[in-house]
């Protein structure tokens, strides 16, 4: 890995770290990267650091080595806006959108440029332990011997001394009926105390009505914590594709159309379009 890559990765560290109000915290919050590596990097230490290493703590800060432009579109502008007033107003809200439509880039963006913003990227073999131990993990909280309830009062006394904190649950559609009761619990905990936002597709909308029409266990409950509606994205656009297409080096009007015509509204599929359109025109200059 070169040195200007690195660069790049150390200063997004910084930021980091400076999220996590210390090393030692950051690197709790991370996979396999201890505090002594972390010091390491910002203090220009790198000879023994390995190239898989700064891959890893880019890929968990949120830096994209690749050189891919990133375009701030319609949705990105409308998530952010939703986070942003979740975060200042301790608001809780559910945000549903199609797979594709950069939810979890527009999540990852804002998390590692704000304080106190706490993702998590959710799995449907969680439990209610599993649940909590990743939210201690991503405020850099030790969970290690701790019974369920000693880490619910860690959460807690952990969120109630921050200034304006933020917990976003992204693909919240995969949670099983036990982490959406512990939703519910840390709801009523720190209620006017922190934004929450569950983050989906529409599946997690229908999920919620469903359980509400059939009188499951606290879906009621949850349907009222978020407002009793999803607020909808409005999907990938024209004129995001094309913006996308201009900011990748895909500039003439058939190649754009053809990547529009491709894309079926998802950034997935008009990624890999334009990557083919550059791939086969390489092949064909050499």
């Amino acid at each position: 890995m070169n040195k200007i890559k690195k660069e790049q990765i150390v200063n997004a560290l910084y930021a980091y770290c400076d999220r996590y109000g210390s090393q030692n915290k950051a690197a709790k919050s991370m996979k396999d990267v201890s505090a002594a590596t972390i010091s390491q990097m910002l203090n220009e230490n790198w000879g023994l650091i390995r190239d898989e290493m700064w891959r890893s703590v880019a890929a968990q800060i949120g830096v994209k080595l690749k050189d891919w432009e990133q375009v701030d579109t319609e949705d990105h502008r409308l998530i952010t806006s939703i986070l942003e007033d979740a975060k200042e107003n301790s608001l809780v809200m559910a945000i549903v959108g199609q797979a594709g439509s950069g939810k979890s880039f527009t999540i990852d963006h804002f998390r590692n440029r704000n304080k106190n913003v706490f993702a998590l990227k959710c799995n449907s073999f969680w439990n209610k332990k599993t649940m909590l131990q990743e939210i201690l993990k991503e405020m850099g909280i030790e969970y290690r011997g701790l019974t369920e309830s000693d880490m619910i009062q860690d959460v807690i006394h952990n969120i109630i001394r921050l200034e304006n904190p933020l917990l976003i649950f992204d693909e919240a559609d995969k949670l099983s009926d036990g982490s959406l009761y512990l939703f519910i619990s840390l709801y009523n905990a720190i209620e006017d105390e922190c934004g929450i936002v569950l983050c989906a597709t529409k599946h997690l909308e229908k999920s919620l009505l469903r359980g509400v029409s059939l009188n499951k266990k606290g879906y009621n409950e949850i349907w009222s914590r978020i407002g009793r509606k999803c607020i909808q994205l409005k999907g990938v656009t024209a004129a995001d594709i094309v913006a996308v297409c201009e900011s990748n080096g895909i500039t003439d009007q058939r190649s754009i159309e053809r990547v529009i015509n491709d894309s079926e509204s998802d950034l997935r599929r008009v990624k890999r379009k334009i990557h083919a359109i550059k791939k086969s025109r390489t092949v064909y200059i050499n």
